[in-house]
């Protein structure tokens, strides 16, 4: 079943087997805040079970792209397009969350991007790979995070 995300009352409504839980429920509305006011687009979730075809798409892409399988516990993803830009989103139990940024027609416009909730560890697998730049949020605090380019077709 899909969820709208709600950004103006933050929910943690299946994100609620996270340590971190209130810190990502608040990055999951800070994503739906940003494609409202930047794409008039209703940033919708559905839980990872029903998502299976979205996480096949982002680990294959953190696969062949940098060796990234992640040992944390999916909870929900997103996958959509606004404009010519596909999005696939993947939120995990540790508090980490992977975006995918697919330009259809621009090769030079395509990243994987890594945003850590406040409060949890950088992950094992992307310890000492990735350089972390800190973002203040007022629904998720302190978010940290780091992207890479994606090179192949997908």
């Amino acid at each position: 079943m899909s969820y709208i995300v709600d950004f103006n009352n933050v929910s943690t409504l299946g994100l609620e087997s996270s340590p971190v839980v209130e810190a990502l429920a608040g990055l999951r509305a800070n994503e739906a805040r940003y494609f409202m006011n930047k794409y008039k687009h209703e940033f919708t979730v559905v839980q990872a079970s029903e998502g299976q075809e979205t996480l096949d798409y982002v680990s294959r892409i953190l696969k062949e792209e940098r060796d990234i399988e992640f040992a944390a516990k999916p909870l929900e993803t997103s996958q959509f397009q606004v404009e010519n830009i596909k999005f696939a989103y993947v939120f995990y139990e540790d508090g980490l969350e992977v975006n995918v940024m697919y330009t259809v027609d621009d090769p030079k416009k395509r990243a994987v991007g890594f945003k850590l909730s406040e409060g949890m560890e950088i992950p094992k697998e992307l310890e000492e790979k990735f350089k972390f730049a800190r973002q203040k949020s007022k629904l998720a605090g302190t978010i940290r995070g780091s992207f890479f380019v994606i090179k192949k077709e997908y």
